[in-house]
């Protein structure tokens, strides 16, 4: 019986974060967390419209994803850089939008169910965003990944030299 109390605390405990968390956009991170791109400097990370949110619960940020946004689907950060560039560049002669499709390619949680949580706020922030129509991601090729992804709802698009692509429907 007093196990059994213990345990529903702490499942309440674990609901209680998540209702109260909420998505911010970052102006930095602590690049040497992230265990996908810890190569990746805040600079690449915040120029050219490419974006870092943050599920913040209290005082902490639990989970972070970065993103750049494109027009194509890059295989290699290369591309990704090129691309979320030429985007960035062409939406400053026009609406000032970015590319139509969100890249997400990094994400890390500090905290259990941050993962799942900050891919669902994203999803509902680009589904209620007026240009972006996709939202993929540029993820290592690491089984790691690849089961995170399809368990929390999305497709297998392409197995590239050096990364996987993956889509999760608008």
């Amino acid at each position: 019986m007093n196990l059994n109390k213990k345990f529903r605390q702490k499942f309440e405990n674990f609901f209680d974060w998540i209702k109260g968390a909420e998505l911010i956009e970052l102006k930095t991170c602590n690049i040497n967390e992230d265990p996908v791109r810890p190569e990746l400097n805040i600079n690449f990370r915040t120029s050219y419209g490419r974006k870092i949110y943050g599920v913040k619960y209290k005082k902490e940020i639990c989970a972070i994803m970065c993103f750049g946004f494109t027009n194509q689907i890059p295989k290699t950060v290369k591309e990704l850089d090129l691309m979320t560039k030429d985007a960035y560049l062409q939406s400053a002669t026009r609406d000032q939008k970015g590319g139509k499709i969100a890249i997400a390619y990094t994400i890390w949680s500090k905290k259990k169910g941050g993962g799942k949580l900050i891919v669902k706020e994203v999803f509902k922030k680009i589904k209620k965003s007026n240009h972006l129509n996709r939202l993929v991601t540029l993820s290592p090729l690491t089984d790691m990944a690849r089961d995170f992804h399809l368990r929390n709802g999305a497709i297998e698009l392409q197995v590239n030299k050096e990364t996987q692509n993956f889509e999760y429907k608008i």
